[in-house]
């Protein structure tokens, strides 16, 4: 090793995936003991390069060097042995197995497992301890939270001994408690003499944790600068090509008739009671906002609205006409025949089928549209029409229909979803995290497309867990906890610290 060498150098870095240059000729110097953060559209190569350094993909042509030393990495094999470990987007685990065995997947010592497991549960207590990443060895994944879930990734790579981790989109699923809980574990890392590059679309996260600041476009990098000498709006101008919105502009509401009305909803799962008797109306030209901690009934609620899940009491009307909420006699395509539009929460569980093609998920729903059907056959040649405008509209890249959903990027696939739905122009826009690893310029344009809805006399229930988002886009913001809606508010009248206590459950008597 070279002490005064980068931790990371990447030369003339080119991949292309057919006719699409996903990197070209990208030359990036990454400082030991920093944070550096990668940002720029999606589309424009970031998870590209990272999968090339963590082996994923192999580079059409260009060098790795790690720690001053030329670092072939065919494979991630590879990348592993030379001290490099990836928390991917999606995570990587087995839900129905432990923390421990999750951890020693694909490193175990032998075919013995017991040794191996032992072993582990004293190492990762030691390095739980050390980097405050407080996780139950013995807890089954799929009984923790999303951000304990993304400890025990962060934790896998530790006990494979990395000294340079990659986090893409960190943030992305985490609420805004466990995101500062995650950047406090980062700066530690980095305390330590770890080198951390973040992938990530969110602007004050970077001004926030980084040192450095790398900027790609379509592909190619374009700047790289100190993380104290530029500004949210220097960087978004960098990432997009052009001076961007970053805060939402809207006219005032001008609310109309009641199209939403919910009365006493109560909804289980697994037994449990997710919504608790909730109730709420919403109008034409108005957006309510659903601000909660994840896992608070929001996703439930939203899931019996859409169709996708049965309630076990209470009533839902549109237009003061009843919705079925039992599951027996309607379901999400009955919802969109009523004009309901849904962008759900999961746009790769729920919202896409992720191998088929772009044009075969924008039909999703729809598929007994007229345009859609020449007598008892679908036209195929229409819908892929259609899906070339909302691609062109919508700003998908690439813009290829005959492309599978999953080989587009998280936010690429986010625009599909959101064309889908919102194009059509629905009576009632169900949206859950319309933004989330969604870069700055979409964002921008999905913000603009909700305010146009509402301002065309559309009623939209926004859930969102980025509290921004909610007291940007909202008219009327009501707050989930436990079930309950706690409060409602105006957004002129609250501010984030009142709203937070509010979905930790503390009323303004208990306060």
């Amino acid at each position: 090793m070279t002490t005064d060498a980068p931790a990371i150098e990447l030369k003339g870095i080119s991949k292309a995936f057919g006719p699409v240059q996903a990197n070209r000729d990208i030359t990036m110097s990454v400082a030991r003991g920093t944070i550096h953060g990668i940002v720029g559209e999606n589309g424009a190569g970031k998870s590209t390069l990272m999968s090339i350094l963590y082996g994923f993909y192999k580079a059409d042509r260009g060098e790795i060097f790690i720690n001053g030393k030329l670092t072939p990495i065919p494979d991630s094999q590879a990348a592993i042995r030379a001290g490099i470990g990836m928390v991917h987007q999606h995570f990587k685990l087995v839900e129905n197995f432990t923390v421990v065995e999750n951890v020693i997947l694909g490193a175990e010592d032998g075919a013995l497992l017991r040794p191996s497991i032992a072993k582990a549960r004293k190492l990762l207590t030691e390095l739980a301890k050390d980097y405050g990443l407080n996780v139950d060895p013995d807890a089954v994944v799929e009984d923790l939270s999303v951000g304990h879930q993304q400890r025990v990734e962060i934790l896998k790579q530790l006990y494979r001994q990395a000294d340079i981790l990659i986090l893409d989109e960190p943030t992305g699923v985490l609420t805004p408690s466990e995101a500062d809980q995650l950047f406090r574990i980062l700066e530690r890392l980095r305390e330590e003499g770890k080198t951390i590059i973040l992938i990530t679309h969110k602007l004050r996260e970077i001004m926030e944790i980084t040192d450095t600041v790398s900027v790609m476009r379509r592909g190619e990098m374009t700047n790289t600068v100190k993380t104290s000498d530029t500004s949210p709006a220097e960087l978004a101008e960098m990432m997009v090509g052009r001076k961007v919105l970053l805060e939402v502009d809207k006219p005032p509401a001008t609310p109309g008739e009641v199209v939403l009305k919910v009365e006493d909803l109560r909804v289980s799962r697994g037994g449990v009671e997710r919504v608790k008797g909730v109730s709420f109306e919403i109008r034409r030209g108005e957006i309510l906002g659903i601000a909660g901690v994840a896992g608070n009934g929001q996703t439930e609620l939203l899931e019996v609205l859409g169709g996708m899940i049965p309630a076990q009491g209470g009533t839902v009307s549109l237009f003061g006409e009843p919705i079925d909420i039992t599951g027996k006699h309607s379901n999400g395509q009955t919802r969109r025949a009523r004009g309901i539009g849904h962008v759900p929460e999961d746009r790769q569980d729920e919202g896409l089928i992720m191998p088929y093609e772009a044009w075969e998920n924008v039909a999703f729903g729809y598929h007994k549209d007229p345009r859609y059907n020449s007598g008892i056959l679908m036209n195929h040649a229409a819908i892929k029409d259609d899906c070339v405008d909302k691609m062109q509209r919508y700003d998908v890249r690439p813009p290829n229909p005959r492309l599978p959903a999953r080989n587009f990027s998280g936010g690429n696939q986010q625009k599909i979803v959101v064309a889908r739905e919102m194009d059509r122009a629905p009576d009632l826009l169900l949206v859950g995290q319309p933004t989330r690893g969604v870069d700055i310029g979409a964002i921008e344009f999905i913000h603009k497309q909700i305010i146009a809805l509402r301002d065309q006399g559309k009623a939209i229930l926004l859930v969102s867990v980025e509290l921004d988002e909610i007291m940007g886009l909202s008219d009327r913001i009501a707050v989930m906890f436990d079930g309950r809606i706690m409060g409602e508010r105006l957004p002129s009248e609250t501010d984030q610290n009142e709203l937070g206590l509010l979905m930790a459950g503390v009323t303004e008597g208990a306060a």
